[in-house]
């Protein structure tokens, strides 16, 4: 295990924040007139739902981070491969560093531990180097021998740019400004929100040592992952939104692909453990 080392100390990442930076300002270009159209804008809202949605909320984080379902293999890499455009950074390293924040949620080991503020748990950790990224092997020993996760690792960001130029030669610059620099923003803040705004707003419903709550809006915004709260309290679960009023997409999803027989040993808390107040 890595030892904590105070956020003060870590040294800052400079390519993460001249990549970030970057993607940031060719969002901003969304503001020129000659830039929108709205089929560019459709097609961002409907690849944000299959990269951020399907591939990061449902491919990501439930099937491979937490086990929570499992799928035929050529789906399992569909979904894992839509997560890659989501550009979150290689598969392996983001299962590894969430697997890491589950174990250690909110204290100093926790590479984006809320305690240390909303800036730092919402993007600040990121343009550091983080100690806990010593420990993905031994996080990740089910998946980083796959090569196809490998590839997935190594080779996200150029994903991204040959997806950049095919979006231009079908719909020219604002295809790409929308379908890629604003889809990419709205992506990492409604992902980042999960990690700041559900570790300082909205309502426990089971007791626990980090600071998890269930927040709606970030719910609506990330497909269900915003009921976080119950989510550390039955990580395992497929469904995160376990009250009738706490919609969850991804669950519903989840659902979906039973019912076609696309997904099995789904996991699920039983009812002794709902019902218990700390979620054992």
């Amino acid at each position: 295990m890595t030892i904590a080392t105070p956020p003060s100390q870590l040294k800052r990442d400079w390519t993460f924040i001249v990549v970030l930076i970057a993607i940031h300002i060719g969002a901003l270009f969304a503001f020129v007139p000659s830039n929108f159209s709205w089929a560019a804008v459709g097609f961002a809202v409907f690849f944000h739902w299959v990269t951020g949605g399907l591939g990061i909320t449902l491919g990501w984080h439930r099937m491979l981070t937490h086990r929570s379902f499992k799928t035929p293999k050529w789906l399992e890499y569909f979904l894992v491969f839509c997560g890659s455009l989501a550009c979150e950074g290689g598969v392996i390293w983001w299962v590894g560093l969430h697997r890491n924040h589950h174990m250690h949620s909110d204290t100093d080991l926790d590479q984006h531990n809320s305690r240390n503020g909303f800036w730092w748990s919402h993007m600040g950790w990121m343009i550091h180097e983080i100690p806990a990224e010593a420990d993905i092997d031994k996080l990740t020993k089910d998946i980083n021998t796959d090569p196809f996760y490998r590839f997935l690792d190594d080779y996200f960001f150029p994903m991204q740019i040959v997806f950049g130029v095919l979006l231009y030669f079908i719909g020219g610059w604002p295809l790409v400004v929308w379908g890629i620099f604003v889809r990419l923003v709205l992506v990492y803040h409604c992902t980042w929100f999960v990690n700041s705004a559900t570790h300082k707003f909205g309502y426990k419903t089971y007791e626990s040592d980090d600071q998890s709550t269930n927040c709606w809006w970030v719910a609506l915004l990330t497909y269900g992952e915003g009921w976080h709260n119950n989510h550390h309290a039955f990580p395992q679960s497929a469904r995160h939104g376990l009250q009738w009023w706490e919609i969850d997409t991804t669950w519903m999803m989840v659902q979906l692909l039973q019912s076609l027989g696309l997904a099995d040993k789904v996991r699920l808390p039983n009812a002794q453990q709902l019902a218990s107040n700390d979620g054992t």
